[in-house]
């Protein structure tokens, strides 16, 4: 199982360069990345609505760089709560925080700071200061109390974990009995090469810690989540230059993936079913 990253590697290196990565997405959305980004490419090819996006400031919608539609997993109730991992310039958790509603509740965590800032500066023009909460911190040591959360969402973070194991514990941890999680994330088809693997740049670009798709339920059930599903399929990399370092045959992909905590709850995932596979 490739939930960690190969013995030897810098991990402290990949925290660093992924931070500058997307410091310089929030600063230069339209610079050159290894990966897609914007409100055109979400729509185009991840299936977001535009007119919602429309409702989103334009320089949050701007630095999206997502692999999947969480929204397009399961429902987000009134009332709820939401944790938005990596929550970057807060595209995402915007939209959870309109499903949620003035008495729902949604939370950002980013590690790198002028994400945080721009999707703090995005809510409040967008006027969901009053329910949303930003917070600074990594996937592997939330900043979120202990079965506090309704729903978790995520959109092409996890894949740059270092720990994978610890991450998914973590969302384990912060779900309500019965939460659900709606995962967007990055699958390969294939073993990753060492040499992929213990390549800086493609786990900035969300490759080189990509799970093979076997995976990621495995991961899930280890942890205690169930029902793992996953759902749609996204060709998140078509045309970029990630796509060109990687073998030609090994695809790589984004996947809807859906999970659920056990327990009692009154949302059942709105998942349907021509949507799942396997």
């Amino acid at each position: 199982m490739a939930t960690t990253c190969p013995v030897g590697f810098n991990v402290d290196k990949l925290r660093e360069l992924i931070r500058a990565e997307y410091d310089r997405v929030a600063r230069e959305p339209k610079g050159t990345f290894h990966f897609h980004r914007g409100p055109e490419y979400a729509c185009r090819m991840l299936g977001y609505d535009p007119e919602e996006l429309a409702m989103i400031p334009a320089k949050s919608t701007a630095s999206f760089a997502g692999v999947g539609n969480p929204h397009r997993i399961g429902p987000i109730e009134p009332g709820e709560t939401v944790l938005d991992i990596g929550c970057g310039g807060g595209m995402d958790l915007m939209l959870a925080a309109r499903r949620a509603g003035p008495q729902g509740r949604a939370i950002g965590v980013d590690m790198t700071p002028s994400m945080l800032e721009l999707a703090k500066r995005a809510a409040l023009k967008a006027g969901l200061w009053k329910n949303i909460e930003i917070r600074r911190g990594i996937a592997e040591e939330l900043p979120v109390e202990t079965e506090s959360v309704n729903v978790v969402i995520s959109n092409g973070v996890l894949n740059l974990s270092p720990d994978k194991i610890a991450a998914f514990r973590e969302i384990q941890r912060v779900l309500r009995p019965g939460g659900r999680l709606y995962l967007a994330e990055v699958v390969v088809h294939g073993e990753l090469s060492l040499a992929a693997r213990s390549d800086v740049e493609l786990w900035a670009a969300g490759i080189g810690g990509a799970l093979p798709e076997a995976e990621l339920d495995e991961l899930a059930a280890k942890v205690g989540l169930f029902e793992g599903k996953i759902g749609e399929r996204f060709d998140c990399y078509k045309g970029t230059s990630a796509r060109v370092k990687l073998s030609k045959d090994l695809f790589v992909q984004g996947v809807n993936f859906f999970a659920r905590k056990p327990g009692r709850s009154r949302i059942i995932s709105s998942y349907r079913e021509s949507r799942l596979s396997g």
